[in-house]
C-alpha cells in the first residue's frame, strides 16, 4: 500500500484500521481505530497534520488536504476528522473539521477553516464555504451550501448504520488479503 513519509515523518495508521492498496497516505497523517481508507483515496499531510478518529471511512476517490501557513494564518490550518465520520466518495475536503457522527455526501466539497458541527450533514454535490459552519443535527445543501433542515431520527441512525458498515466491510476486506 503506497504509505509515503514526507520530510522524515512518517503516517501513522492504527493496526486495525484498514487502508486499501489502491489509496495514496503521505506525511503527516494519523488514521485511528476501525478506520478505513478505499481506492483511490489521496490523503496528504504534507504542509500541516491530517487527523482522522475512529471509525471513520474514507470513500474512494477522496481528496483530503492541509492549508500551508500565510500572513493571515502563520500556522496554517491541518485537517481533523473526528470519530465516527462518514466521507462519501469523490469529496474533497481541505483544511477543515469534521467533527464526530458528520457525514459528507458524495462529491462534496468543504474549504479551508470550515467546521461540520456533530451529527450534521452535507449533502451530495455541496459546496461548503471558508469559514462556514454547519450546524449540529442539521442537513446543509447547495452551492454554497445552506441550512435546509434538521435531520431526522431516521437520518441520524442512517449514519450510525452506515458507519457501522463500512467498519464491517473493511474488516472483510482485511481478512481477504
Amino acid at each position: 500500500m503506497p504509505i509515503h513519509p514526507f520530510e522524515g515523518i512518517v503516517p501513522i495508521i492504527d493496526p486495525t484500521a484498514f487502508v486499501h492498496p489502491d489509496a495514496v497516505v503521505i506525511g503527516d497523517v494519523q488514521i485511528g481505530p476501525e478506520s478505513s481508507v478505499w481506492p483511490g483515496a489521496v490523503i496528504r499531510g504534507d504542509v500541516n497534520p491530517i487527523r482522522i478518529g475512529a471509525r471513520s471511512n474514507i470513500q474512494d476517490g477522496s481528496i483530503l488536504h492541509v492549508s500551508r501557513a500565510t500572513p493571515q494564518r502563520p500556522n496554517g490550518i491541518p485537517l481533523l476528522i473526528g470519530d465516527d465520520v462518514i466521507v462519501g466518495h469523490h469529496v474533497n475536503l481541505h483544511a477543515c473539521t469534521l467533527q464526530d457522527h458528520s457525514m459528507i455526501g458524495i462529491g462534496a466539497i468543504v474549504l479551508d477553516g470550515a467546521v461540520v458541527e456533530h451529527s450534521a450533514m452535507v449533502g451530495a454535490g455541496s459546496l461548503v464555504a471558508p469559514g462556514k459552519r454547519v450546524t449540529a443535527g442539521e442537513l446543509w445543501i447547495g452551492s454554497p451550501a445552506k441550512s435546509l433542515r434538521p435531520l431526522s431520527p431516521e437520518e441520524l441512525e442512517g449514519i450510525r448504520a452506515t458507519v457501522e458498515s463500512y467498519r464491517q466491510l473493511a474488516k472483510r476486506y482485511a481478512q481477504g488479503r
